[in-house]
């Protein structure tokens, strides 16, 4: 596929948090990564307003286990709560994914040169990645290295068919939607023979509103200069 990226991401731990479970305080895992989780990933190994991820498949190759942990979560207003927090252990995945310019970004137009950021985004993937990856969250530390995405043997690859049910797929933000909310899409996806193949966010039937949302502005007004920020510093010290 046209700018697409094989990689694997591993890691000790990770936690694809249901929402559901968040209610009461706890969080519990979904069995296999959503699509934004792994967006995300390929945001953390190279990223420019330029370009949107799309998220192609993804291959389970270990088996779903989940170990469980008492956790103080950090209140600021203070408190000594322990919660419970489910995560998967050992999770190993293969992402095929593939990147599109950014259409609701004309500001943009000038940058969308796809061998320069094909060419970049490989090397960031030889590289593991310019930012820290994670797989889910902050504390679910998590490594990506290059593959071929259908090498070696997964631990699904005998099962022909595993329904995981409703899920999130993902978010949709203004700046990749053209709509000033911020949207979930849920779907309903199935694992065949250890692989997951994603629809497209527009093919997302299920989508709930969250809230207003606009989005972020990257023209001149909006940067500062070494010089201005500290003549900025210097007059509100004055004052």
């Amino acid at each position: 596929m046209r700018n697409s990226i094989e990689f694997k991401v591993y890691g000790k731990y990770a936690l694809f948090t249901d929402p559901l479970t968040k209610i009461g305080g706890e969080k519990l895992t979904y069995n296999v990564p959503t699509y934004q989780a792994l967006k995300g990933i390929c945001e953390s190994v190279y990223w420019k307003p330029t370009i949107t991820y799309y998220i192609d498949e993804v291959r389970i190759m270990n088996p779903i286990r989940m170990e469980s942990k008492g956790i103080r979560p950090m209140e600021y207003g203070g408190g000594n709560t322990l919660a419970n927090y489910t995560y998967l252990k050992d999770p190993c995945y293969h992402v095929l994914a593939h990147f599109e310019f950014n259409m609701n970004r004309p500001e943009f137009a000038y940058d969308r040169n796809e061998h320069k950021h094909h060419n970049i985004l490989k090397r960031s993937v030889n590289a593991g990645g310019r930012r820290d990856i994670f797989l889910g969250a902050r504390e679910c530390q998590a490594y990506v290295e290059p593959c071929a995405f259908h090498e070696g043997r997964g631990f699904y690859e005998e099962i022909d068919e595993i329904p995981l049910g409703t899920m999130v797929h993902g978010l949709n933000y203004p700046d990749e939607t053209g709509r000033n909310r911020l949207e979930v899409r849920l779907w309903e996806p199935v694992m065949r023979n250890g692989v997951i193949r994603f629809i497209r966010p527009e093919q997302c039937e299920q989508v709930r509103d969250i809230a207003e949302m606009t989005p972020k502005s990257f023209s001149d007004e909006t940067f500062q200069t070494v010089d201005e920020l500290l003549a900025q510093m210097e007059a509100e010290d004055r004052l």
